[in-house]
Order: C-alpha cells, then structure tokens, then sequence
C-alpha cells in the first residue's frame, strides 16, 4: 500500500505570523495547506493521506479540511512529532496500527507548505520508492555552493554536482523506521532531513527531478511568489 504524509507541524516563525501556522494562511481564496493536500486526492494509489498537525492545531485542521476540501474517509489527521523525522514516525505507526506495515508499504512525505508539487513528480516519487527503497526530490544547484565557518571559505564544492533538495521524499516504509531505530543519539542530532537517516548508513537514496517552482513557502515573499504561480494554470 501506498501512503501521502503531509508534514504541517510548522509554527510559521520565519513568517512573522506569531498567531497562526504558516500552512494555515490564504492564498487564492483556501489555506496553504488545502492546495497541497488536493495535488495528493485524485490519486488513485494513495490509500490514505496522512495529515499531521501539531495538536493545538487538530480541531483547526479537521476544521479547513471539512470546509475548503470535503470530507473523505481517505484522509486522516493525526498529531504530528517533536521534529520532523518523529512525526514521520508518527505517521509510520499510525500505519502500523491501522493497516499493518510490510516491507513493500511506500510513504510519500511532503511539505504542506510546498502547495506545486506536480503529479508527475508525486507518480516519479512512488515509482522510485517502490523500485529503490528511497527517493529524494531534487533540483541542481544553480548558485555555486560555498562552504565555511562564518568567516571564511573552507571549500567550493563541484556546482554540477550539487542539488537543492526539495519534497517529496519518499521510502518504503518499514525499511525508514528500522533504519531510524538503528541510529544513536549523536546521529539523530545531525538529522536535518528524513532521507540523512539513510544516507548515514551508507544508503542509496534515488534523485528524483523536481520543480524550480516547487517551492516552499517560508518567508512573506514567498507568498507573494505563490499567488502569481496559481495564476498559472500549467502547473500540474
């Protein structure tokens, strides 16, 4: 079986929005959230779309789900982690509990605030998942990546070389959460996303093409970047 996790469990810091998450905030008429989970819905492979919210914002979630979406037993809404790689595990469980994991179940997790993923790259997500065991979307680098200390350069790496990743990432799913319960404490401190829990280990992670409009809205110019892109009807 095959699962869409929707990670919302962002707090909105970055956008300046101290009393509302950024995944709740309008853009063309619905919240943030409602655009990305409806890029998921007329999937046919998805059994479920995975929702996880921090849990002040639960009753909130159902709430713009129900109204801007509809109701659909294909989606749940359950509470999200401390970080991001405990509510994918969060998500696991809740699997594990309804549906029972093997090793060929696949999770698609993505950004709820990364509203233009397409469906070809969601269709080139499950494919690599199901084929692989781990996939990443990415896009190259089109800046040269400079690494230092904060006061000066210690390398330039290889431009042709370096990506931007971006969401989905996508696994099977037993094989993440054992490998995650594998890792020690000083590992999982380095973690900044869920494919570094492979990627530790010394595992393959498939790249997957993404979108440079793909983007996720972070900052306040990235709303003003998101309503001109849903003027644009070619994104699918």
């Amino acid at each position: 079986m095959i699962f869409a996790v929707i990670l919302a469990g962002g707090t909105g810091s970055r956008m300046g929005s101290a009393d509302m998450p950024k995944q709740f905030l309008e853009i063309k008429g619905k919240p943030i959230l409602n655009h990305t989970v409806e890029k998921f819905l007329p999937n046919p492979a998805f059994e479920k779309i995975i929702i996880l919210s921090p849990k002040a914002w639960i009753g909130h979630t159902k709430e713009i789900i129900r109204k801007y979406t509809g109701s659909s037993d294909r989606i749940a809404i359950i509470e999200g982690g401390k970080t991001r790689n405990e509510t994918i595990m969060n998500a696991i469980a809740y699997i594990d509990r309804e549906y029972t994991l093997d090793d060929d179940t696949v999770i698609v997790t993505h950004d709820s605030v990364r509203p233009f993923v397409t469906h070809r790259i969601i269709e080139e997500n499950i494919k690599a998942a199901e084929k692989y065991g781990a996939c990443d979307t990415v896009v190259p680098a089109t800046d040269t990546i400079v690494e230092g200390d904060g006061q000066q350069i210690s390398s330039i790496p290889d431009r042709s070389r370096m990506y931007q990743g971006q969401t989905p990432q996508s696994f099977k799913a037993k094989l993440l959460r054992d490998t995650y319960m594998s890792l020690s404490e000083d590992e999982k401190a380095i973690l900044t996303d869920a494919a570094k829990i492979l990627v530790i280990k010394g595992m393959d992670v498939k790249l997957v093409r993404g979108e440079t409009y793909n983007i996720k809205i972070t900052y306040p110019y990235d709303l003003r970047i998101a309503r001109s892109l849903l003027e644009d009807e070619d994104i699918k």
